[in-house]
Parts: structure tokens; C-alpha cells; sequence
């Protein structure tokens, strides 16, 4: 049986990177996407990446009606491997939080703490509150993984697609997807550290 992953995708800025683990997860033959998009998620994405809800959905395996709380994976029985909510709102961040089921990304959300499944928050919202930091608290305790989508800088990103699909590919790292080619992983400080070397040796010549 295939390894299934549920993706929402919600009302905050970075729609793109839960369409970006769409594209990803599609080119992978072991794995099946289970995909909700909030109303806010796709009026969001419709802005940002002017992608319509239909083009999203049909970068999914299988998609769900956010309002169907009768669906497959509102239930703990449904076999999957985890859940990835990119981006998540500081809502449905305060909904997991907090137990309020009241739609199927909340619901789902929820299932997957009560089955001690992996849940994956990329909560975007910036700069952070009170209130978001104790809902972030309180998901952690509950057995979430808080992963606000922070680009990195060491891999020496040159493009927005580098700095989105570093941040892609290391959510999916969370769920053991193996993928290549969306990330440069480090490989220590050697290449900088000859760099330094080679520079004091320069100043030491020239200041003899």
C-alpha cells in the first residue's frame, strides 16, 4: 500500500509551499496526497500564485471538501503517515490548539494528535503575539511539530524557488519522503574555513 499524506492548505501567506509538496509528492510513486484547501487558503492562493482551487486539487491524489467532516481522513482508523498543514494559519493554529474540530483540516488535524501520527504546523504570521506563541506551545505539548517557514541562508539561495523548496524539502525530511534535488543539505564549514585560511595567509604576506 502506498504511504499517504494529508496536505491543508490554509488563509495565510505561502500557499506556495503546500502547492510545492503537491508537485513533489505527485512525481513520487510510494506516496498518495490527501488534499483540503480552506475557502481562505484558496482565495490566498489565487492571489499569490494565481492558481485556481482546480489546478491545485489536480496536483492531489485524492481531495476533500473542508466541510466534509463525514470524509476518510477525519477518522484515526484511515491508514496514513501524517499530516502537513502549509501554511497554517494563526486560526487554525488557535483551532488545533485548542481541540476545536470544526472543519475537516481541524478535525484531521486533530485525529492525527489522538493517534500520536506526525502533524506538521508551517504557522506563518509575523511578528508573533502572545497568543500565538502560547498556541504554538500548547500544539508542541500536544504532540505537534511547529515549522514556521524560515529561510535558510547557508545553502546560498538565488532564487525564491531555492529558498521555497529548502524550506519544502525539509518538512518533508519530517515525514521520511525521500526526495532530491529540491535542497542543498550542509556539509560542515571546510569550504569557508579554507576560504579564512587562505585569506589570513594573503594578510600575513602582504603585512610582512
Amino acid at each position: 500500500m502506498k504511504k499517504r499524506l494529508v496536505v491543508a492548505i490554509t488563509g495565510a501567506s505561502g500557499a506556495v509551499y503546500g502547492v510545492r509538496m503537491l508537485q513533489v509528492l505527485s512525481q513520487l510513486d510510494d506516496w498518495e496526497s490527501h488534499l483540503v484547501i480552506s475557502s481562505s487558503g484558496a482565495l490566498t492562493a489565487l492571489h499569490e500564485l494565481t492558481m485556481r482551487r482546480p489546478e491545485i486539487e489536480a496536483l492531489a491524489d485524492v481531495v476533500h471538501n473542508v466541510r466534509d467532516i463525514g470524509a476518510s481522513i477525519a477518522s484515526g482508523s484511515f491508514q496514513c503517515d501524517g499530516m502537513v498543514i502549509a501554511p497554517c494559519s494563526m486560526r487554525t493554529l488557535a483551532a488545533v490548539a485548542h481541540g476545536l474540530a470544526d472543519n475537516l483540516i481541524t478535525r484531521a488535524a486533530d485525529v492525527m494528535l489522538k493517534e500520536r501520527r506526525r502533524l506538521v504546523l508551517l504557522a506563518r504570521e509575523t511578528p508573533l503575539n502572545l497568543a500565538h506563541l502560547r498556541n504554538m506551545t500548547a500544539v508542541t505539548e500536544l504532540g505537534a511539530i511547529v515549522a514556521p517557514p524560515m529561510p535558510a541562508f547557508y545553502n546560498l539561495p538565488g532564487t525564491i524557488d531555492d529558498i521555497v523548496n529548502h524550506t519544502v524539502g525539509r518538512t518533508l525530511d519530517l515525514f521520511n519522503v525521500e526526495h532530491a534535488g529540491l535542497l542543498q543539505r550542509w556539509q560542515g564549514l571546510k569550504k569557508t574555513a579554507a576560504l579564512v585560511k587562505e585569506s589570513v595567509s594573503r594578510e600575513h604576506l602582504i603585512s610582512i
